[in-house]
């Protein structure tokens, strides 16, 4: 039976010469407990040592995977398959196992008593493997332990985002000093050509030229083509420095001067060295980024969140506050509207929106931004398309907006027309014939009802009213009639008039009418009778003295 064991220099292949150590497994312990024992036990019949740790680490990751490489077929292939070998071949693996049976058609063994052997050759394999030194064995096995754990954690050198974290933050301080230098070499120069700040407005530019000219006088002797681009700036440079208002300065001045402006110039240009270096390593670690929001701003990001791989665990509208954590916390302590955006404000997108859609495409850009960091972050392979796909749709979504803002704005506000009423159309769209199918009327039940139920209570009070005159007007007169003075008419007498007669006057009979209708409850109301006199029931006395008084009337009459 032959052995099939990878080591960390190479494949090895063992013939054993005693196969009946497999029946027991337990033991085979024993048998390899020496290297003498292992050396009787087995014999190494085959070696291929691997060409570099590149080649060590592909082969065991195939290994790991149950597959069989290139190397390890060409091993088989030269050593059992064109010796046309028919031993069995022990396999550590059962997977690999099936793969060499079915490609090689090799026998192969895999059960407790393969494992128990492979166990006792890694146990003795110093003694077995004579070709390769101890020293040499253990360096290339932790030459191939980092490789390999390097592999599976997926760990790259040019992933590393500590180099972003550190330039980003290297670049601030640099725009800092070279901005505080070159203020303190215009203010220092100034004394000596205060003209110059105003000609010249670039920090580099006007420290190139201070080392390049010195004192002022020497301005008309000097060359400025190679700084200074424009002509006509030139000429107005050396005029101002022939009529300049400036006071003399010493050489001892001018030295100083020269060596501040010296190193602005220096650390102008290790700035462009540090700028280029950030833009070739973001688009090395995170180029799917870049293409979104840029080199700055994406190693801004990166820097604040940490590294990359804690930017890619942040949700998309973390990513869109990122850098305004002061304004967010007072915002929510204060209870007033939270921030838009952070530091993504800073992006080029973000930058073509017009002000009342910078909320939107910042919240638009954050959410395509957390997809482009996870790709960068975990993907196997650079691949840029979904950086290039996130960029084209935040890009058409800002089109609609802008787009969609024209539109309003363009279009043209007219006002709105009133018509004149026309009666011979309104005339000519009515029907001719009166439709009583069309004829709708709403009946509301509750109010009938209600209406029915108050015509019910007044004619009940009616009623009542009318029985409580009667029950009253006969009460009275039962009174008058005990006392037998006079008989009471049953309701009140007042004045009448009669239209074609005379009034007739109630005497003492007024009194006991009134006496008699006071329990009634309703007012008596004046009465008029058209064609005849109003007469009045009263006592004998009163009927005489009217008849009396007509006969007067008559007797003046007639004389």
């Amino acid at each position: 039976m032959l052995v099939l064991f990878e080591t960390p220099a190479g494949y090895a292949l063992f013939k054993m010469t005693n196969e009946s150590i497999l029946k027991d497994a337990d033991g085979i312990y024993d048998e390899f407990s020496t290297p003498e024992k292992a050396a009787e036990s087995v014999k190494l019949k085959a070696f291929m040592t691997f060409a570099d740790t590149a080649d060590a680490v592909a082969a065991s990751t195939e290994m790991i995977d149950s597959k069989m490489g290139k190397s390890l077929k060409k091993f088989l292939t030269k050593n059992i398959v064109k010796k046309e070998l028919k031993d069995k071949l022990a396999v550590s693996d059962s997977k690999l196992a099936n793969a060499i049976k079915d490609k090689l058609s090799i026998k192969c063994v895999n059960d407790s008593g393969v494992m128990e052997l492979m166990r006792g050759i890694r146990g003795q394999l110093d003694g077995l493997l004579t070709s390769v030194g101890d020293d040499n064995l253990k360096a290339m096995r932790l030459g191939l332990s980092h490789s390999l754990s390097r592999y599976k954690l997926k760990f790259s050198a040019d992933k590393v985002d500590t180099m972003i974290v550190q330039a980003i933050g290297l670049l601030d301080e640099l725009d800092k000093e070279i901005n505080t230098y070159a203020m303190r070499v215009k203010e220092w120069f100034g004394w000596h050509f205060p003209e110059m700040a105003k000609i010249i407005n670039d920090n580099m530019m006007y420290a190139k030229v201070v080392v390049r000219m010195g004192v002022r006088t020497e301005c008309k002797n000097c060359d400025f083509s190679d700084i200074m681009e424009d002509e006509d700036m030139v000429k107005d440079l050396k005029e101002a420095a022939e009529v300049s208002m400036g006071t003399e300065i010493t050489m001892i001045d001018i030295v100083s001067i020269k060596s501040l402006a010296d190193q602005v110039v220096a650390l102008s240009e290790y700035r462009l060295q540090l700028s280029e270096y950030l833009r070739s390593r973001m688009q090395a670690i995170a180029p799917n980024l870049t293409i979104m929001v840029g080199e700055l701003v994406g190693a801004r990001l990166i820097a604040h969140a940490g590294s990359l791989i804690n930017l890619a665990k942040q949700p998309a509208s973390t990513v869109q506050i990122l850098g305004a954590e002061k304004a967010l916390f007072r915002a929510l302590k204060t209870k007033h509207d939270t921030p838009k955006y952070g530091l993504i404000y800073h992006a080029s997108l973000i930058g073509q929106a017009a002000p009342k859609n910078k909320g939107k495409i910042s919240r638009v850009l954050a959410a395509k931004c957390a997809l482009a960091i996870r790709v960068d972050a975990l993907a196997d392979e650079t691949d840029t398309t979904i950086g290039i796909e996130s960029r084209s749709k935040v890009e058409m979504r800002l089109r609609q907006l802008e787009g969609g803002a024209r539109l309003l704005e363009a279009a043209p506000k007219t006002p709105t027309q009133v018509k004149k009423y026309d009666s011979k159309a309104a005339v000519a769209g009515t029907p001719k014939t009166f439709s009583t199918g069309e004829d709708m009327v709403e009946v509301k039940e509750e109010g009938s009802e209600k209406k029915k139920k108050k015509k019910d209570k007044s004619a009940k009070k009616a009623k009542k009213a009318a029985a409580s005159e009667d029950t009253n007007g006969n009460a009275a007169s039962s009174t008058v009639k005990e006392e037998g003075d006079l008989e009471t008419p049953k309701k009140k007498k007042k004045k009448r008039k009669s239209v074609g007669g005379d009034v007739d006057e109630a005497g003492d009979s007024g009194e006991a009418s009134a006496a008699a209708a006071a329990p009634s409850s309703k007012k008596k109301k004046k009465r008029k009778s058209v064609g005849g006199d109003v007469g009045a029931e009263v006592d004998g006395d009163g009927g005489e003295g009217s008849e009396k008084k007509r006969k007067k009337k008559k007797k003046k009459e007639e004389a």
